[in-house]
């Protein structure tokens, strides 16, 4: 059975994108080859994307969807817009669906994002990883990481590394 793997970068206020979606707020702690997170080995492991609307939206506007041209993305959506290419649409039965998809042959999963759909996923015991990258920025308000978690979920820290730049990048398994 394919992982589902949490993948995303955070403020240390818990904070995931401005009010308006926006994530120039990475901009200086860009993914690069002398700088990647883990990033490079974390794309070698998963065959297969899922993100919200707002993420999927926001990646389109910026022109950045060819990154993951290798990769099949399902984007959780109120509206179908289409397939195309490696781009296909969950707009109902969504826990089903994604159960579906991890029970398929592959690699992991990847949860891009958002925290809608994170708390969804974590409601339905779906989420076997976290990897969060905190940015030492305080943004003071945008989108939660966890909006409205409505139950205690208790994890274990399996590692943390930090970076010259401030970054501090942890991965939490189920016990």
């Amino acid at each position: 059975m394919k992982k589902i793997k949490l993948y995303i970068a955070a403020s240390i206020d818990g904070y995931i994108a401005e009010s308006d979606g926006g994530i120039e707020w990475l901009s200086e702690f860009h993914i690069a080859e002398e700088m990647n997170y883990g990033h490079k080995e974390f794309m070698a492991s998963i065959d297969t994307i899922i993100m919200g609307g707002r993420s999927w939206r926001e990646l389109s506007n910026m022109d950045a969807m060819g990154t993951y041209a290798d990769k099949i993305v399902y984007v959780v959506s109120r509206h179908d817009w289409g397939e195309n290419n490696n781009i296909k649409f969950i707009t109902g039965n969504v826990t089903e669906r994604i159960v579906a998809l991890r029970n398929e042959p592959g690699k992991d999963i990847w949860l891009f994002g958002g925290g809608e759909l994170l708390s969804m996923l974590l409601a339905a015991d779906l989420v076997d990883e976290m990897i969060i990258t905190a940015i030492p920025i305080v943004l003071g308000n945008g989108i939660r990481l966890f909006p409205g978690q409505s139950k205690e979920l208790k994890w274990e820290l399996q590692s943390s590394e930090s970076y010259k730049n401030g970054v501090v990048q942890m991965v939490y398994k189920k016990p």
